[in-house]
C-alpha cells in the first residue's frame, strides 16, 4: 500500500470515527515537528540532547573511573536483582497472558496499516531480521552454557534429582528463559509501536504507543520521558548483548590462537565490529541488515545441522518434544517467585533475562514494527511468538542435548569443567572440541558471533537514530553513524569499567521504569484495538447496507 493511500486510509477512518462518535486516537502531530535542523542533522528536541548527553557522560566516567564504574554498578545490580525479582517476573507472566488473550480475542483480526495492507517482507525474511537483530548473539553464548549449568545446579531446589528428570529441568529451565516469554514482551512493544503508527499515522517512537492515554500531551514533556527512557533501555540492553558478543568473540580468538584473552583483545573486537556495522548502516535496511540476517540464518543453520548430524541424533529430535512437555510441566514453578529457595537461579538468572529483554524491548519491538506492515495482529503475535520460540527450542535442544549427553553419558569433563571455573566464553568452543573439523567450526561459530555483533549494532544505531529523531526514518546518515559509534564506546567503556556485571547492571536499571511504560502499553494497545474493531464493524455494516441497496 502507498503512503498516499494509507494517508487516505487514516483519513477516512478518522472521520467515520468522529461521525460514529468513537475513539479514533489519530492526532495533527507530524513525524519531526520538533526536531531541530542544524549542521546537518535532523533530531529531536530535547530527545536527542539529553540521551545523547546522558551517554557520552557514561562513557567519559566508565572509561576515566572504571574501578569506581564497576564498584556502582556491581552494587546496581544485587539490588534489583534481589530487590525487584517478583516484579520482573510479574510483568513478563501478564505480557505473556495478554498475548494470547489477543490471539484468542476478536481483536486479533485487525490488520496493521488497514484493511486492504499487504505485507512488504516474505515469512523467511521477516522471521531472520526478526531472529537475527533479537537475541541472536544469546544463542551463541547460552546454547551449551545455559543447559550445562542448570543440569550441574538444579533449579527449583531440585538438587537430589538424577537422570532424565535431571536433564528434563535442565532443559525446562532454559527453555523458560528463551521462548515465550521474551517473544511477548518484545510482540507487545512491537504491535504497539506498528498499529499506532500504521493504522492512526502517529510517529514511530514509543510515546505513540501510549497515546489513548496522555491524549495530546504525548508530545510534552510525558512523551519526551518516556522516549528518553527507551533510548537508555535500548542502549544499555544492546550494550549487554554486544558485551557478550564481545567476550565469547574474543575468547574463542584467545584460544583458537593461543593467545591471552585481555581486554585490549575485547575492545580490538568491538572496534573492527563497530567499523563493519558502519559499512551496514551505509548499505541501508535491504542491503544491509536484511542480507547479513538471512546470511546469519543460513550460516547458524549450517553448525546446527553439523551437531545434530554428528551428535546423538535421535536423542536430539526425540528431545524436542520430551523438553518441550518438561518445559509445559514446569512453567507453574518456573514462573512464581513466592517461596522459592532458588535464589541462585531466580535472581542470577530469570530476574536478569527478564529485565534484559524488557530494555531489549524498545530496539526489538521498533525494529519488527517496522517491517511487520500488512499482517494481522493474531498473525504478528502467533508468528512473532512461536516462529523464533520453536528455533530456540530446537537451537537449545541440539547443544544442550549433546553437551549433556558428553557430560553423563561419555564422562567428558570439558564443558562442565569450564561452567565450574567460570569460563563462559569459552563453552562453545570447548564443547566444539569433541566433533571433526574442530578448527572449522569454531571459527564458524566466530563468524557468527561477529555477523550477529554487526546486525545488532546496525539495527541498534538505525533504532536509537529513529526514536531521538522525532519519529523520522529517513535522516541524515551521520545520525547513525554517532550512534552506531557511542554504541560501541559504550560496550567498550563499560566493559573497562566493570566487564558484563556493569553492563548487566545498566540493563537492570533501564528495565525497571521501561516496564511501567510497557505496562501502560498493554492497557493502551487495548484500548486502540478495542476501537479499531468497533470501526472496523461499522464499516463492514455499512458496507453490507449499501450491497444490499
Amino acid at each position: 500500500m502507498s503512503d498516499t493511500s494509507h494517508s487516505l486510509d487514516i483519513a477516512r477512518f478518522s472521520d467515520l470515527a468522529r461521525a460514529e462518535g468513537l475513539a479514533d486516537y489519530t492526532s495533527d502531530h507530524r513525524v519531526g515537528e520538533d526536531n531541530i535542523r542544524t549542521f546537518g542533522l535532523d533530531v529531536h528536541n530535547p530527545v536527542f540532547v539529553v540521551s545523547g548527553t546522558t551517554i557520552v557522560f557514561f562513557v567519559v566516567f566508565a572509561l576515566a573511573f572504571p574501578s569506581l564504574a564497576a564498584d556502582v554498578f556491581g552494587q546496581w545490580r544485587v539490588s534489583l536483582t534481589t530487590q525487584l525479582d517478583w516484579f520482573f517476573m510479574a510483568v513478563a507472566n501478564l505480557v505473556l497472558l495478554f498475548c494470547v488473550f489477543l490471539v484468542l480475542s476478536p481483536l486479533g483480526s485487525v490488520r496493521l496499516g488497514g484493511p486492504d495492507a499487504s505485507p512488504r517482507y516474505s515469512y523467511p525474511s521477516w522471521v531472520a531480521m526478526l531472529f537475527a537483530a533479537g537475541i541472536g548473539i544469546g544463542i551463541m553464548f547460552y546454547g551449551v552454557l545455559e543447559p550445562m549449568t542448570h543440569a550441574l545446579t538444579p533449579p527449583l531446589s531440585a538438587e537430589g534429582v538424577t537422570g532424565s528428570e535431571r536433564r528434563d529441568l535442565a532443559m525446562a529451565a532454559t527453555i523458560y528463559h528463551w521462548a515465550f516469554h521474551p517473544w511477548a514482551v518484545y510482540s507487545v512493544v512491537g504491535l504497539s509501536l506498528a498499529f499506532f503508527s500504521f493504522n492512526k499515522g502517529l510517529p514511530l517512537v514509543i510515546r505513540s504507543a501510549l497515546y489513548p492515554i496522555f491524549g495530546e500531551r504525548t508530545w510534552g514533556w510525558a512523551g519526551h520521558v518516556i522516549d528518553v527512557l527507551a533510548v537508555f533501555a535500548t542502549l544499555f540492553g544492546l550494550a549487554t548483548s554486544l558485551g557478550f558478543g564481545a567476550e565469547q568473540a574474543a575468547g574463542g580468538i584467545a584460544y583458537l590462537f593461543g593467545i591471552p584473552n585481555a581486554n585490549w583483545l575485547r575492545v580490538l573486537v568491538i572496534t573492527v565490529i563497530t567499523a563493519l556495522a558502519l559499512g551496514s548502516v551505509l548499505r541501508g535496511l535491504d542491503g544491509g541488515i536484511k542480507v547479513l540476517s538471512e546470511l546469519n540464518m543460513g550460516a547458524a543453520a549450517v553448525l546446527g545441522l553439523f551437531v545434530l548430524a554428528l551428535g546423538p541424533t535421535w536423542d536430539i529430535l526425540t528431545g524436542v518434544v520430551e523438553y518441550s512437555g518438561a518445559y509445559l510441566r514446569y512453567l507453574p514453578e518456573l514462573s512464581n517467585w513466592m517461596g522459592r529457595e532458588d535464589e541462585y537461579y531466580m535472581h542470577d538468572w530469570t530476574t536478569f533475562y527478564w529485565a534484559w529483554w524488557i530494555a531489549f524491548s524498545p530496539f526489538v519491538g521498533m525494529f519488527i514494527a517496522r517491517i511487520s506492515s500488512g499482517r494481522t495482529v493474531r498473525e504478528f503475535i502467533v508468528a512473532a511468538l512461536l516462529a523464533p520460540s520453536a528455533i530456540f527450542i530446537l537451537w537449545m535442544t541440539i547443544f544442550g542435548e549433546t553437551a549433556m549427553d558428553q557430560y553423563f553419558i561419555e564422562g567428558w569433563q570439558g564443558v562442565a569443567q569450564t561452567v565450574r571455573d567460570f569460563k563462559p566464553e569459552l563453552t562453545l568452543f570447548v564443547f566444539l572440541e569433541q566433533f571433526p573439523l574442530t578448527l572449522l567450526t569454531s571459527a564458524l561459530g566466530v563468524v557468527l558471533v561477529l555477523v550477529f555483533f554487526v546486525t545488532s549494532m546496525d539495527s541498534g544505531s538505525l533504532i536509537v537514530d529513529t526514536m531521538t529523531a522525532g519519529g523520522k526514518i529517513e535522516t541524515p546518515v551521520g545520525q547513525r553513524i554517532f550512534w552506531c559509534i557511542f554504541l560501541g564506546l559504550l560496550g567498550v567503556a563499560l566493559m573497562l569499567g566493570g566487564g558484563l556485571t556493569s553492563l548487566q547492571a545498566l540493563a537492570l536499571a533501564s528495565a525497571f521504569p521501561f516496564s511501567l511504560v510497557m505496562l501502560l502499553m498493554v492497557l493502551s494497545l487495548y484500548r486502540g484495538l478495542r476501537a479499531e474493531r468497533l470501526l472496523l464493524e461499522v464499516v463492514e455494516a455499512e458496507s453490507e447496507a449499501e450491497t444490499g441497496g
